[in-house]
């Protein structure tokens, strides 16, 4: 469960990381962008690649972006309407937007994480849910730094 439901949770925020280069020019949110985009696509194929291993369906033709119907129910997922807000926004209104949510959205994976840190089985599941917990956290408090200024 929790690969399955982390592969779209992941699938969002890379979605959110891709509309940065073209919003804004603030180079610290640039390079942010491209870390979580550079850290959560490995993560979403190695999740992919181990659910296939045991059998499980992935279902990659759903819309799990954030404009479909199931995405923004998980933890810190952003509503259809949030995301067009973001890709209508630029400059500092982008940046704030962009932060906020992606503080929420981290936020909500920590708190995935949780259960499969609690009572997981898989040794690669759990350790991946340490890694999400642990860059997460440190990126959360990054981009409540980057708010402040």
């Amino acid at each position: 469960m929790f690969n399955q439901m982390m592969i779209p949770h992941h699938e969002q925020a890379v979605e959110m990381a891709d509309l940065v280069p073209s919003r804004t020019q603030n180079a610290q949110l640039r390079a942010l962008a491209t870390q979580i985009r550079d850290a959560q696509q490995p993560e979403i194929d190695q999740m992919t690649a181990r659910l296939k291993s045991w059998g499980v369906d992935v279902d990659s033709g759903d819309d799990h972006s954030g404009h479909g119907d199931m995405g923004h129910s998980m933890d810190g997922m952003m509503t259809p309407a949030q995301m067009t807000a973001l890709e209508q926004a630029s400059g500092a209104e982008f940046d704030k937007l962009w932060l906020t949510g992606m503080i929420a959205h981290h936020e909500g994976a920590v708190s995935m994480a949780e259960p499969e840190l609690a009572d997981g089985v898989n040794p690669e599941s759990r350790a991946m849910a340490t890694q999400i917990k642990t860059s997460q956290q440190a990126e959360i408090d990054q981009m409540k730094t980057m708010l402040g200024q």
